[in-house]
């Protein structure tokens, strides 16, 4: 299978509610909306990924989807964030995987990790052989 884009599907309690937070709080640039006004269908883009907020649930599943979004500056977001009034599950830390991560959730409850990957780390280097 050679897969050339990804995207996670939230079915949010409240579409507007969440269009709001990752619109307006955490700022991702919509790529298109669908859908009519009162069930509107919004994809961002998410880096090399994609976010599609659509349909609706009659209630969270917190524990079903967890967003994992790499950020340049983790110690920015979490004082953006905390400035917004988002309730900061996990303080930022640095993982024994060498990540620097924090954790968040948006407003039905779904996990967000946001990791700052430092210079020195794995995933920061080119692993093919060279040329």
């Amino acid at each position: 299978m050679e897969v050339l884009s990804g995207r996670v599907l939230l079915r949010p309690v409240d579409p507007h509610r969440s269009l709001a937070f990752y619109r307006d709080v955490l700022g991702l640039a919509v790529y298109r909306e669908f859908g009519p006004p009162e069930s509107p269908g919004t994809v961002f883009f998410l880096g090399s990924g994609f976010l599609e907020l659509s349909g609706s649930s009659p209630a969270p599943s917190a524990e079903s989807v967890a967003l994992w979004l790499q950020v340049r500056d983790l110690a920015a977001e979490h004082a953006r964030l905390a400035a917004a009034s988002v309730p900061v599950l996990r303080p930022p830390r640095r993982e024994p995987w060498g990540l620097h991560e924090m954790w968040i959730a948006d407003p039905d409850g779904t996990r967000i990790v946001l990791v700052e990957i430092p210079a020195d780390h794995p995933l920061r280097r080119d692993s093919r052989p060279p040329a």
